[in-house]
């Protein structure tokens, strides 16, 4: 038996190793390897590789079970050449997808090599090189062919040599993955490029779009597992000025009282910077004024602002302000307290 690869030694755990600690080992070694962080080390990406079929193998119980039976008649036939004999594991799948458990008579000495029994037992599509030969008896080298088993979601191809560049060209299955990622509100309003490291190790360059809301997912396609697809779901933080009310944006605005008495034209903030606004004159505290078209996107319809006045008094009036005050209080007509209802 040739190219035989000890799965449990790969991960550097003992044969009795949980599913837990195999997906917690694989979780560490596979940060440790990933290609993003070691690039151009071909070492780390082959052992990345290995630790991936690894994982394949074993962290599934059926798998698991008929490496372990192959494993223990490769270390019987590597000391015992006598004529093999047939072996019992037990399957599960078929083609169709379905799932079945049996227990078949299996000949192990079929297999030429390790690769053509993990071949089979991941379902792997085959690559044939052959050569055939010129009536001349030169020979003429031909393009691979390539078999891919209908309805997999794995990409795998396999030849005979293990070092080849496209053997296990995808060890892992296709799967699509989600993170969170948590923006402020300026950033999820505006878009464009921002760089994010993942859980795993990887830090991406991202374009994202303007008018992201809390709940929403953005698809980066092949930056999944085995080329799948990497969900961001976006939160966005709250905002110690800004509030989201669907489309609108609200916010409290604090006015003197001479611009409440006075009214004119006072500085709002917005998301797009601040603007000037024409309030009229007796505000009040709690009145709501709204700006057109300053609100947030949604489904490329903006909503409006909606800016709630909050008269605020000076805490500390210079002199000459308080004298003026004492003035507007001797000739001032007006009692708020007059038509109180007790």
């Amino acid at each position: 038996m040739q190219n035989f690869r000890d799965y449990y030694e790969i991960l550097g755990i003992p044969p009795e190793a949980s599913s837990e600690e195999i997906k917690k080992v694989f979780r560490r070694l596979a940060r440790r390897y990933h290609p993003d962080l070691n690039p151009g080390d071909k070492a780390a990406e082959e052992r990345f590789k290995d630790i991936g079929e690894a994982y394949e193998v074993l962290s599934d119980p059926n798998k698991r079970s008929q490496y372990d039976q192959y494993s223990r008649f490769w270390k019987k036939q590597k000391f015992n050449r006598k004529s093999p004999k047939v072996s019992t594991f037990r399957t599960s799948g078929n083609r169709n997808g379905t799932s079945r458990s049996s227990t078949q008579e299996v000949d192990f000495s079929q297999f030429g090599d390790f690769n053509s029994f993990v071949d089979q037992l991941l379902n792997r599509g085959t690559v044939r090189r052959y050569t055939p030969k010129t009536p001349g008896g030169s020979s003429v080298r031909v393009n691979p062919s390539t078999t891919i088993r209908p309805g997999t979601t794995r990409t795998a191809y396999t030849v005979n040599t293990r070092d080849s560049a496209v053997e296990r060209n995808k060890v892992l299955r296709r799967k699509d993955i989600e993170a969170r990622l948590t923006l402020p509100l300026e950033k999820a309003y505006e878009g464009g490029r921002e760089r994010i490291r993942l859980e795993d190790g990887r830090s991406l360059e991202v374009e994202l779009p303007g008018g992201m809301v809390t709940g929403q997912r953005i698809r980066l396609k092949g930056q999944g597992i085995a080329g799948g697809n990497l969900f961001l779901k976006i939160t966005v933080a709250s905002h110690p000025f800004f509030q989201i009310e669907g489309s609108d944006i609200f916010c409290e605005l604090p006015v003197t009282p001479a611009e409440a008495v006075l009214g004119g034209q006072i500085e709002v903030p917005t998301l797009d910077g601040r603007v000037k606004m024409t309030v009229p004159s007796g505000l009040r505290s709690g009145q709501r004024l709204r700006l057109a078209g300053k609100g947030y996107p949604n489904n490329e319809v903006r909503g409006d602002q909606l800016v709630e006045i909050q008269i605020i008094v000076p805490p500390n009036p210079t002199p000459e302000a308080r004298e003026l005050y004492e003035k507007l209080r001797k000739i001032e007509n007006f009692n708020p307290r007059k038509d109180l209802p007790v």
